[in-house]
């Protein structure tokens, strides 16, 4: 196999993973970032993120001097006399207030770039940017790069899972490019070559389409499945039945049918309301996104709905919280449903006690006003309720005899399903779960 000389912008969730197994393919790869605190970290062999298998990854690329970390786009773009082919960006674009993405980062690196870039290049957003950001990033290039440089602008979105990022990307169901040259196609195909996967070669547009389309229809689907649990709830059936009846049949597939309190992380929250406001500047107002998002938020309020049906006034009462990250194996805590969870609780005067196994430190620089504890025996003990928030392992196998004795009252709220009721309420616990009697 070719190797490619690669240069990775952004070494966050995104760019850190394509890099490292990038480089774990045989590809030579250089990750800049500007945040030069990481780059130490990255250098020492710590890791600035939690994902699971990423230090492994990063520790091999780096022992057979595949994958190199800098904080200067211009060392990257000639690394130790390498000239990088392709370059791809992997910054943040937040959300703006008014839903939009902010592509500050995008257009910085697309300007840097092209103002030391010597040869051919293709310029890949792996960033996920709203469609014809493409457009203003071929603009941004022309407008900087030296005469008679080429180089292809090429989309390149990614499908990964926090908390399982690395296989997702080693192994994908996919590999979409999206441009209208052959010659940066066949570099991309070189580059993707060794993942043995389909790859989907199409425009720019749709390819930048595709990722919003894609993260927007799981958060419906999500949704969806919580609007059920609501139905459910009102009519004493059962949403997981329910749940797995409609994945049984292949047009629907049964992932992301899981009840409970709702998505969070960066993705789906930011995916959506970028889509939405897409489709507002484009004349066709996609009601249906905003519906997602709706149900999506309401989720959050049904803890505090639940927790009010067992204690009344929640004023003065102890609320006992497992789980902070938005899902189990991430130490994510962007847009995660605890942070709302805890602003409700807080609001009706509730003392709230917290444990997360990874997310704690994260946790303590958005969450305030909330005790901190050391291990989940810490957080249960005395609390007048016990809400599960993320589904991590370690909850799923709690001692309940042990939980019972540990709280002041036998109240669960579990907002991920992970117990089940009738063993609950057999070991005496007032026992709530989102679409379950």
């Amino acid at each position: 196999m070719k190797s490619v000389n690669i240069c990775v912008v952004g070494t966050g969730y995104v760019g850190l993973v394509t890099g490292a197994c990038l480089a774990s393919v045989g590809h030579r790869v250089v990750c800049v970032d500007s945040d030069k605190s990481k780059i130490a970290l990255l250098k020492k062999g710590k890791m600035p993120i939690y994902e699971p298998g990423l230090e492994e990854v990063v520790s091999r690329a780096v022992k057979a001097k595949k994958l190199f970390f800098s904080t200067s786009i211009p060392d990257a773009i000639n690394h130790q006399g390498h000239r990088v082919e392709a370059v791809f960006i992997a910054v943040g674009t937040p959300p703006r207030s008014d839903g939009s993405a902010d592509l500050s980062f995008v257009e910085k690196v697309a300007e840097q770039v092209a103002e030391h870039m010597t040869g051919y290049t293709v310029i890949a957003e792996k960033s996920t940017v709203p469609v014809e950001t493409g457009e203003w990033v071929h603009k941004t290039v022309t407008r900087f790069a030296a005469p008679g440089v080429e180089f292809d602008i090429v989309s390149n979105p990614e499908f990964l899972r926090e908390g399982s990022a690395v296989g997702d990307f080693l192994h994908p169901d996919r590999v979409v490019v999206g441009t209208n040259s052959k010659r940066a196609a066949e570099l991309m195909k070189l580059i993707y070559a060794p993942l043995k996967c389909p790859i989907l070669i199409t425009d720019v547009k749709s390819s930048e389409l595709i990722k919003h389309a894609s993260n927007s229809f799981l958060a419906a689907k999500i949704s969806f499945i919580n609007a059920v649990a609501n139905i459910c709830e009102r009519t004493g059936a059962n949403v997981e039945d329910v749940a797995k009846g409609m994945g049984m049949d292949k047009r629907i597939g049964a992932s992301f049918l899981k009840a409970g309190i709702g998505f969070g992380g960066f993705c789906f929250p930011k995916d959506l309301e970028a889509f939405y406001w897409i489709s507002r500047q484009k004349g066709y107002d996609f009601d249906m996104l905003r519906a997602v998002k709706e149900i999506n938020e309401d989720q959050k309020r049904w803890v505090v709905r639940r927790a009010e049906e067992e204690l009344w006034n929640l004023g003065g009462k102890t609320v006992a919280l497992l789980g902070l990250a938005f899902k189990p194996e991430t130490d994510d805590m962007r847009f995660a449903p605890s942070i709302d969870i805890v602003a409700a609780l807080k609001e009706r005067g509730a003392k709230i006690k917290v444990y997360d196994p990874v997310a704690m430190p994260n946790a303590r620089k958005l969450l305030g006003g909330v005790t901190f504890c050391k291990n989940a025996q810490e957080c249960m003990k005395d609390a007048d309720c016990l809400v599960i928030v993320t589904e991590w392992a370690e909850f799923k196998n709690l001692d309940l005899e042990k939980v019972r004795a540990l709280l002041r009252h036998p109240i669960v709220v579990d907002g991920r399903n992970i117990f089940e009721p009738a063993r609950m309420r057999a070991l005496g616990f007032a026992y709530k779960s989102v679409g379950r009697q």
